[in-house]
């Protein structure tokens, strides 16, 4: 008998399974079952996140208390007497998943502050500074579909765990055998430990959000259209920034919190689909700026009306880069540029950031995919001063403002986002024409991605095949546009012709770079939350038609590459 088939069978008669699981197990096929319990759910580059159901291979109950009671003997380790913050979003279990890992914990004699009610990734972050606590739990999947659902550490300091923090978890995970003997035994007398949190926490990180303007007095006199997505950001978002003195048209069937995201057609605001009901309201409502954010409320999507009445919807890159301009400009202009100023992105975010922060002087450092990487950096300069924090953000649509978070916040980046358009307005420019400025003046960058999909344990095994095969037979050019260096992260190698060099400053990961001579560059990884293999292209030219071109183009030959 396979060892996926002794899974199913142990989980099927165990006494402790929860019922609803018991029913989906038995409707399973020969196929379902392999992919439910052929491996467990892994921590990845941004926590743990799978489908939803029964098996080991999936989000459930029992797999979200065995991380839980892995993270329990680690904080046990650190300190005497931990005390944990807890947050979920709208999916499906999030809440009871969220509770009955207060519970566990609190059986244990953990102090835990549990939100009432949704709230964004973000607030929980906050959440753990706040209450001074030693980690903290959001459950969300983020802006995958609805079918998934998910669980995301964080340490001390409100950042998601870096990876040797991480690797102690998991050890301990590791050590647990029986994943359905866990549960909680929580009583009357353990009730002393679980605090429930609401307006306090909510006021709090609100007066933090709103400190982060540097324009308060701009004209406001326009619309904003806005979606949640269904998600924990309609809250703070519309709170906010009507407190800053923004009109706020939401789009109101996506504001309840519908697990199904039934009013959506996709709850990422990296794909189109998820502007097609905002946009029919700014076009209906005449509104300037579009706001979207994502389930947890951590990622924003924006689109403003153009001097020519179209809309326009930015990607991440170029959001962040427009972000990047008004800020740092902004603190010159005011003298409220630091010392010795840093800017943080990752290896696969567009260059055209860097180029933005290097005419304010600001020095930019790179970081591996995932946020828990940037506040790390964070933590660092707060500790040695060395260097002073001044944005940061990732080409997924995620970025920060002022580190009282360490998380990426989507509420922060509409509340600069809203500035910035009201403050280009009063100059009769639109985000657009700021755009076209930069390009103007640095080069035309135009990013993409591509994601190629590759579900259960065949397509595992093929997206290593297709990772190897890219070291054993590097990109050497295309369209006669040559590679002058790639990198291997996973390798921990620098190749710029016969010359080879060590990579230094990263954690090891499965990521290959490779630079071109015109200054483009393609980045090929899996990704850390998705069974995929992503791909990242920016291609630098002198105008945006050519940079389009050259990438529709590189996107024909890697698509080849990657079959």
């Amino acid at each position: 008998m396979q060892e996926y088939q002794n899974k199913y069978n142990y989980w099927l008669n165990h006494e402790d399974l929860d019922p609803g699981l018991k029913n989906e197990l038995l409707s399973m096929d020969e196929k379902s079952k392999e992919d439910a319990f052929y491996t467990d759910v892994k921590f990845q580059t941004a926590g743990m996140r799978g489908l939803m159901g029964a098996g080991t291979n999936r989000i459930n109950i029992h797999t979200i208390r065995k991380a839980t009671m892995g993270y329990i003997n680690y904080l046990k380790k650190l300190t005497k007497e931990p005390k944990i913050a807890i947050s979920y979003d709208n999916r499906h279990g999030s809440k009871e998943f969220a509770y009955d890992c207060a519970k566990l914990m609190a059986s244990y004699d953990i102090e835990v502050y549990v939100a009432s009610s949704l709230r964004p990734t973000p607030e929980l972050s906050f959440m753990v500074r706040y209450y001074h606590c030693d980690g903290g739990i959001m459950i969300t999947a983020s802006h995958n579909p609805k079918e998934y659902n998910g669980y995301k550490l964080y340490d001390e300091n409100g950042c998601q765990l870096v990876p040797d923090l991480a690797a102690k978890v998991i050890a301990e995970i590791d050590k647990l055998e029986d994943v359905l003997a866990i549960k909680p035994s929580y009583d009357e007398s353990k009730a002393k430990y679980l605090h429930e949190v609401d307006k306090e926490v909510d006021e709090a990180y609100y007066e933090n959000v709103l400190s982060i303007r540097l324009r308060k007095d701009v004209n406001k006199d326009f619309k904003i259209a806005f979606s949640p997505e269904h998600g924990a950001s309609n809250h703070p978002v519309r709170d906010c920034l009507k407190a800053a003195g923004y009109t706020v048209i939401p789009v109101e069937a996506q504001c309840t919190p519908d697990p199904d995201f039934s009013q959506t057609k996709t709850p990422n605001p990296e794909e189109a689909d998820a502007y097609i009901e905002v946009l029919a309201l700014a076009k209906k409502e005449d509104c300037d700026l579009i706001l979207v954010c994502d389930p947890d409320g951590d990622r924003m999507g924006v689109g403003i009306k153009h001097s020519n009445g179209d809309y326009v919807i930015f990607n991440g890159n170029q959001t962040g880069a427009l972000l990047l301009e008004y800020i740092l400009s902004t603190m010159k202009e005011k003298g409220l540029m630091p010392e010795n100023p840093v800017m943080f992105n990752t290896i696969v975010t567009s260059d055209i950031g860097e180029a933005v922060a290097s005419c304010y002087g600001v020095e930019t450092e790179k970081t591996l995919t995932g946020f828990k990487y940037i506040g790390d950096k964070v933590a660092k300069y707060e500790k040695n001063h060395a260097k002073n924090y001044v944005f940061g953000y990732e080409e997924s649509y995620g970025s920060l403002i002022k580190p009282f978070v360490r998380d990426k916040d989507a509420t922060q980046a509409c509340v600069m986002l809203a500035e910035a358009c009201a403050y280009y307005r009063e100059k009769d420019k639109t985000l657009k024409d700021v755009l076209n400025e930069i390009y103007d003046r640095l080069g035309a960058y135009y990013d993409s991605q591509l994601s190629i999909s590759l579900p259960g344990q065949d397509g595992a095994v093929k997206l290593q095949k297709i990772m190897s095969e890219m070291r054993e037979n590097p990109i050497k050019e295309i369209d006669g546009n040559k590679v002058v260096k790639y990198e291997d992260y996973k390798e921990r190698k620098v190749y710029e012709g016969d010359k080879v060099t060590a990579l230094e400053g990263y954690d090891v990961t499965d990521v290959l770079k490779y630079y071109f001579a015109d200054g483009s560059f393609v980045a090929i990884r899996p990704s850390g939350t998705e069974p995929k293999c992503k791909v990242y292209f920016s291609m630098k030219d002198t105008d945006i038609n050519k940079a389009k071109n050259k990438n529709d183009r590189y996107h024909l030959v890697l698509k080849e590459l990657l079959k």
